[in-house]
């Protein structure tokens, strides 16, 4: 597949998401919910395995790709020998079933326009039995239905497993290409109007963007990443998942190939600080509610990640009849990573709701009670080994980051105390607990030989987690241990100033000087090694390497997991949240005193 993942777009209506190629081809769509079956499964295979392409018939280039200002509706135009036509692309916000809207219009001249519908459910395993009724094409398959209709009616024809139609389009004319899912044993689904759903959908997203505070530089990639934020949230829920995608590699033709839709524990304070900090407290308490939601029950049983709704069971399988991309196998869904314990979601669940409650979310009488419950299991667990926020496979280890992390929920617990001394808990103990693991933390997790702490106790690799510890304040940015662990990190794990996540032993697989193989540099990292930069007084250094993350975007401002700076290309999974979330959280930490609300 000659496709590149910075190739795609990604157009969503707040519970599905799809896929668009620079080549007018949507290749990736899940339905009816981010982790759910995808009925277009090209991205990961062939043409069939699924697409829908709608493109200038013979010689034609895509002079020009974009969103429209503030939105997430795509333009997408071509010049033939012919004329110049475009193609908007968009999903509309919906009560339950999806539509996805293509609307073809002619810029210029006549230009025959060439039209391949390939529906292939259950990611892409599914040839549905297709029928016309009432003017639609209709495809059937088990649980799901799919119907398509053009507004005004152009001629389809179905051949080679495929629904096709061919058509000129003049000057200032206009064809709407609608399909909408839907449970295959329901009635057909309420029509809508392409075309006023194609405005209202500019203005809706548009006045969703003027509620964003920052006024900073780079408040167009801020925003850009804010709507692609709001494009990875399902709404009936408020969860946040990782990305829209599965199985994109972080290294092409590799193995390392995971399914991110799902919610991460990991990303809830950064997630919800961003969205404090830009003014959307609305989108805020919903991630703070579903937090909460998610986490309730028994301590111990807490888990990294999360279903769209708080589901627990995610298990893995794999999908040998998808090739993967660029051969990039297996292909799978679900994640085994899931039952691993990572201490460090911990910390990132009390640092939540600590920030939560310090920003004036309005309250939940259990919120502290749960809080209670988690200190009182570190107190007793907080000593074993984990295997830590990048979820290793190779077996659990005393990471640093996740003692760092056990560290911040009980300091959070006890200045919530003392800043609100209405609640009621164990101050005293508390203070102990939170003093005996930074001591431990210091004294076996720091190389004094090396200045820097380790990735684990003991050792002598290095993890570029360790760039927060000024940040969650367990050491202040001017202690020397902190300035020569941002040091270590940035010589040991950088390349030409990016940040891989980290280097291995005998921690997992192969390894390829130093470091894991095939891993690309982690966008995430590279923002908090910028972070770490500007609060060790190294403001012009971060800047710089700001603009250069910045200008890793693709055509339409999108970032993936991870870049490698030897190919240039993005991998990993796509468009990935935390990659967003890094890039709001360093434009406010770099310009946040130059006019960001």
């Amino acid at each position: 597949m000659r496709a590149r993942i910075e190739d795609y777009a990604v157009i969503g209506d707040e519970q599905t998401a799809a896929l668009v190629g620079m080549d007018g081809s949507i290749d990736w769509l899940c339905l009816p919910r981010f982790d759910s079956g995808a009925c277009f499964a090209r991205l990961l295979g062939d043409d069939d395995n699924g697409h829908w392409r709608i493109a200038p018939k013979g010689a034609h280039t895509c002079t020009r790709r974009a969103y429209r200002p503030d939105t997430l509706v795509l333009d997408t135009e071509w010049d033939t020998p012919d004329g110049t036509v475009r193609v908007t692309d968009l999903m509309p916000q919906r009560a339950r079933v999806p539509d996805v809207v293509r609307i073809v219009e002619g810029l210029s001249g006549r230009v025959t326009v060439r039209g391949t519908l390939r529906l292939r459910f259950d990611h892409g395993s599914i040839v549905p039995w297709m029928r016309r009724s009432d003017g639609h094409r209709v495809a059937v398959a088990g649980p799901d239905s799919a119907w398509l209709r053009t507004v005004p009616p152009v001629r389809t024809w179905g051949e080679d497993f495929g629904t096709h139609s061919e058509f000129t389009i003049g000057e200032g004319e206009r064809v709407a290409f609608v399909l909408t899912w839907h449970p295959s044993h329901e009635p057909r689904p309420r029509l809508i109007d392409p075309f006023d759903a194609l405005e209202s959908s500019v203005r809706d997203w548009q006045s969703w963007a003027r509620r964003c505070r920052y006024e900073g530089p780079y408040r167009d990639a801020v925003v850009r990443s804010l709507i692609t934020l709001k494009a990875l949230t399902y709404r009936p829920t408020g969860g946040i998942v990782a990305a829209a995608t599965t199985s994109l590699p972080e290294k092409l033709g590799g193995v390392r190939n995971w399914d991110y839709r799902y919610c991460w524990l990991r990303d809830s304070t950064l997630t919800l600080g961003v969205l404090l900090a830009a003014g959307y407290h609305e989108e805020a308490e919903a991630w703070r509610d579903w937090l909460l939601r998610a986490v309730a029950g028994s301590p111990e049983d807490l888990q990294i990640m999360y279903g769209v709704a708080g589901e627990r069971r995610l298990p893995e399988s794999e999908l040998p009849w998808l090739s993967g991309f660029a051969r990039s196998a297996p292909v799978r869904i679900g994640n085994s990573a899931v039952d691993q314990l990572q201490l460090d979601v911990y910390g990132e669940v009390m640092d939540s709701l600590w920030l939560a409650r310090q920003s004036g979310l309005s309250p939940r009488p259990h919120m502290w009670s749960l809080q209670c419950a988690l200190i009182d299991f570190l107190r007793s667990e907080w000593r074993q080994p984990d295997e830590g926020l990048w979820e290793v496979r190779g077996g659990r280890r005393q990471f640093t980051h996740s003692k760092v992390m056990v560290w911040v929920a009980v300091d959070r617990a006890v200045r919530t105390l003392e800043e609100h001394p209405g609640l009621e808990g164990d101050l005293t103990g508390w203070r102990e607990l939170r003093d005996d693991i930074h001591r431990e933390v210091c004294e076996k997790a720091y190389d004094p030989e090396r200045n820097t702490f380790t990735q684990y106790y003991g050792s002598r690799t290095l993890d570029a987690a360790l760039l927060l510890i000024p940040r969650v304040g367990f050491l202040p940015p001017d202690d020397p241990r902190v300035i020569g662990t941002v040091d270590a990190i940035r010589a040991g794990l950088g390349q030409d100033g990016f940040v891989r996540r980290y280097d291995t032993d005998d921690t997992e697989g192969p390894v390829v000087d130093g470091l894991p193989e095939g891993e690309g540099a982690f966008l995430a990292c590279s923002f908090w090694l910028a972070d770490a930069l500007h609060m060790t007084g190294r403001t012009e250094e971060a800047r710089d390497l700001f603009a250069r993350l910045v200008d890793l975007s693709n055509d339409v401002g999108l970032l993936a997991e991870e870049y490698d700076p030897v190919t240039g290309r993005q991998l990993g999974n796509y468009p990935q949240a935390f990659s967003h979330i890094a890039l709001v959280n360093t434009a406010r930490t770099l310009y946040g005193g130059e006019g960001a609300g």
